[in-house]
């Protein structure tokens, strides 16, 4: 598994030391130690792990599966700062909450039951300026949906259960002030039955 581990936080460049020394995000990852929450079991405190990414962690879980799976929009600020910089999949980019918030309301349009429902990936940097968190959006496509392009694809009543991640980068105030986000587009139209 630590093979794995390293060649992952290479990849993502979070690596700035002897990736063959041992760190506390390492060492914790390597011994399975990583916890896998979900919305019905939260994040254990977890020895080892440096105090400022555990809450950062802590802080994506709760916007995650209570801020944002509810559209508590107004706490949003907790883990967001107020001109934060969010890049889509789709190559766009929003700056600030308030355009961010637009942008995320669009899923709720045809899948009222939209969530997050568990991050069984999880870990950062040991300071805590970056996170990156691997989860599932799930959801039903009820509503009609309105992709903008002056086409409206009808429902389908069928589920998704779509992997997506985020990685996140953290001020010394402990909110994200970039945030970048990955889904793929394709595969929920698929899952759906919007891809015809």
């Amino acid at each position: 598994m630590r093979p794995r581990i390293i060649a992952l936080w290479a990849v993502l460049g979070l690596v700035a030391h002897d990736p063959l020394s041992p760190s506390p995000v390492i060492a914790a990852s390597a011994q399975n130690r990583w916890p896998a929450p979900s919305v019905k079991r939260p994040a254990p405190n977890i020895p080892g792990i440096p105090d400022v990414l555990a809450k950062n962690l802590r802080n994506f879980d709760d916007l995650d599966f209570r801020v944002y799976s509810n559209q508590q929009w107004q706490e949003l600020h907790k883990s967001h700062a107020a001109n934060i910089v969010v890049h889509y999949p789709d190559g766009s980019t929003t700056t600030g909450i308030p355009d961010h918030i637009k942008k995320l309301k669009f899923m709720w349009t045809f899948a009222p039951d939209n969530r997050i429902t568990e991050h069984p990936v999880r870990f950062g940097t040991a300071e805590g300026e970056w996170t990156a968190v691997m989860g599932y959006l799930d959801g039903t496509f009820t509503k009609a949906m309105d992709p903008g392009n002056g086409k409206v694809i009808q429902p389908t009543g069928r589920k998704y259960h779509l992997p997506m991640a985020t990685l996140g980068h953290w001020n010394k105030q402990g909110t994200m002030s970039e945030e970048y986000l990955f889904w793929d587009n394709s595969s929920l139209m698929q899952q759906i039955g919007a891809d015809q």
